[in-house]
């Protein structure tokens, strides 16, 4: 994943006061443990406002939903309970011509109470931008939630890190 194209779209959701926190493997990578991740994994929070400033955002960097749904029905908590609830989805997948290498996933469902991870996140520099990142808890029950491999290895990496972080014995 290009770093450029990163910064690039944290740029535009900072300036578009987008409230966010970074989960799946670009968190992982950004709390220190280098892996490859083929896109970036947002939490919303999910109020309408704060959605569809999202995806003013991303679509004036070329992104448009894979879905053949308009992207605004994300903003939508009607919609997205009924995507949920009969399509088993996720997350919604967003991709650009412009930035190829960087698919973007926007969770259709809080997967924690997005307040109080918000409270808890690490904030990262990456390039000219600042970036909430969901702390190492709150990304450890993610992953064990979710329990797919790369999710269980993750985990492990993520308790090592978190292990290193506290202070010594003395």
């Amino acid at each position: 994943m290009a770093a450029g194209s990163l910064e690039t779209i944290f740029i535009a959701l900072q300036g578009a006061g987008v409230r966010y926190l970074v989960v799946g493997g670009v968190a992982v990578v950004l709390h220190g443990h280098p892996r490859f991740t083929a896109d970036l994994d947002l939490v919303l929070a999910l109020d309408s406002t704060n959605v569809r400033a999202a995806l003013a955002a991303l679509s004036e960097l070329g992104y448009a939903p894979r879905a053949p749904v308009p992207a605004e029905d994300l903003a939508d908590p009607r919609k997205r309970a009924d995507w949920i609830r009969n399509k088993g989805m996720v997350v919604f997948s967003l991709s650009s011509p412009a930035h190829a290498a960087t698919e973007v996933d926007l969770f259709v469902e809080e997967p924690f109470p997005f307040e109080t991870a918000y409270q808890r996140a690490t904030w990262a520099d990456l390039g000219e931008v600042r970036v909430a990142v969901a702390s190492i808890p709150d990304l450890v029950e993610m992953k064990r939630r979710a329990g797919r491999p790369q999710d269980l290895e993750d985990v492990l990496r993520l308790e090592a890190i978190a292990r290193d972080l506290e202070p010594g014995d003395g």
